[in-house]
């Protein structure tokens, strides 16, 4: 009981880390732009939001975004980022469907302990391989951006992507930390044995109490 509570915490976890860094790749808002003080920028219409995909003007009546569509010419923090962020996004679906087919209420054709903890394996470390793309772009965007411009502060999608980073880490390290067997699926082959030996015993009571009868 204990490791199936277990197992579903670290679904449960990895499940919303997941959905918080695809919210963080789909949205803009990652670091917040300045060379000024906040009212002024936003008096001057200076206060830019940037993220992957879009850089965006914010004002209390304007809300401006530019498509970042040339790719060639991008900073390589952007690119790289982006390709971080749709792999982590991208792992998310087979790691989630390995993770959910390892947990002993499911049960598959010819499925044994041991395959269930082969897919709880392969799922949790695929976990941590998204915590850890999502880690090396939310860390390595602002620090870019920070180089390029005056960096005022972070976004909501970064946060986003920070919690999501994290709860993918804890929750494929927990799913890798549960490594008990399921006594609910028995083995064919044992059960096969057994049944023939106890029919044979069966077979030899009912021949010497036909012989001594």
């Amino acid at each position: 009981m204990a490791h199936m509570c277990r197992q579903i915490t670290g679904s449960a976890a990895s499940c919303a880390g997941w959905v918080g860094l695809i919210v963080a790749t789909a949205t803009n808002d990652w670091v917040r732009t300045c060379d000024y003080t906040v009212t002024t920028c936003l008096r001057m219409d200076e206060l830019g939001s940037r993220g992957l995909w879009a850089e965006c003007v914010i004002s209390p009546a304007l809300y401006h975004c530019v498509a970042l569509s040339q790719i060639l010419t991008l900073p390589a923090y952007v690119q790289t980022s982006r390709a971080l962020m749709i792999c982590a996004c991208l792992l998310g679906l087979p790691s989630m469907l390995l993770v959910l087919m390892s947990m002993p209420c499911v049960r598959l054709q010819n499925d044994t302990s041991a395959i269930k903890r082969l897919r709880a394996r392969v799922g949790g470390v695929l976990f941590i391989l998204i915590g850890v793309c999502g880690i090396i772009s939310t860390v390595w965007f602002p620090i870019g951006a920070h180089h390029e411009e005056h960096l005022m502060a972070f976004g909501v999608s970064l946060y986003a992507g920070w919690v999501g980073s994290i709860l993918c880490l804890l929750g494929g390290f927990v799913i890798l930390c549960c490594r008990g067997t399921d006594p609910g699926i028995p083995s064919r082959d044992n059960s096969f044995y057994y049944s023939r030996q106890g029919g044979t015993k069966m077979q030899k009571i009912h021949v010497i109490f036909f012989f001594t009868n």
